[in-house]
């Protein structure tokens, strides 16, 4: 058994992974492979990354990662009265990256059995077992969509240069403001650098937003990698798509550092310590 394979059976007690959703307002611009792209380059960090398809009716991830899934969330869905951190693992397909994928159903109409329960069930026993959970979405905002936007730490909305994108990324982020959820919000503008009368850089004014990520256009690197299952920063690790993505997994890293080393209180004789050399230097 190697370390992708292992399960992580001495992660602390109630230590709970990051959740990442990946989303967008309009169709094929790319969220799919920026999702598996980013599940694989953070692996490189030998850290533990699942991947949930939940784009439940035509799901995708799997195809991405050239994965053939004997189960997927429709066998969860039907066992989940029992479903532990465990049994669930055991219904993960492992890629040999080191991602761990729970595939969408392999028909459409199977979405209907993946109730909020179930959904909330999953992530819980995901994040339980995983430093990071990435969740590809089906498009737009729809309801088990917005169960994960709940759930998650942070929100990467996706949007292109075309005017369609723009827009409705535009009405989508207004719609996550309204909800509460903007903090959690992290723009990616995809194919910054194709040919449009929108600059990249006059997006974020556009939309309202502070900042944005840029994903260079390599429209057929990314092709590719879809097509042949074989994510691009695998094998196509130093063009500049990849870089990018590489740089998304550092920043994802960072800030989770951040929040799970902040500087803790001393031991209580190491308190004690500095309380008496206080008390000492007081009478000098």
């Amino acid at each position: 058994m190697n370390h992708g394979d292992k399960l992580n059976g001495d992660q602390p007690v109630g230590k709970r992974g990051e959740m990442i959703v990946v989303c967008s307002a309009k169709g094929g611009i790319g969220r799919t492979v920026l999702a598996v792209n980013l599940a694989v380059a953070l692996t490189k960090k030998n850290i533990q990354i699942s991947m949930l398809d939940g784009n439940f009716q035509f799901g995708d991830i799997a195809l991405a990662l050239d994965l053939h899934p004997t189960f997927t969330i429709k066998d969860v869905a039907e066992g989940i009265e029992a479903m532990d951190r465990y049994t669930l693992a055991s219904l993960l397909i492992h890629h040999n990256s080191g991602v761990k994928v729970l595939a969408a159903p392999e028909r459409p109409e199977f979405a209907d059995l993946i109730t909020s329960a179930v959904i909330d069930r999953v992530c819980d026993l995901m994040l339980s077992h995983h430093d990071y959970l990435i969740v590809d979405t089906g498009v737009g905002l729809q309801d088990k969509t917005l169960q994960f936007i709940e759930k998650a730490d942070q929100i990467f909305v996706l949007t292109t240069l075309e005017m369609t994108a723009i827009k409705n990324t535009k009405l989508m982020l207004e719609t996550l403001e309204v909800l509460g959820y903007r903090d959690k919000v992290q723009l990616v503008i995809n194919r910054s650098t194709m040919d449009s009368v929108i600059k990249a850089s006059d997006v974020p004014d556009i939309l309202g937003v502070e900042t944005a990520i840029y994903i260079p256009n390599e429209f057929q690197i990314a092709s590719q990698s879809l097509n042949i299952g074989i994510p691009f920063v695998l094998n196509q690790a130093k063009t500049d798509i990849a870089k990018a993505v590489f740089k998304m997994a550092e920043q994802l890293i960072s800030r989770r550092e951040i929040s799970l080393f902040k500087p803790k209180q001393g031991s209580f004789i190491q308190q004690l310590f500095h309380k008496t050399s206080k008390n000492i230097t007081s009478i000098f």
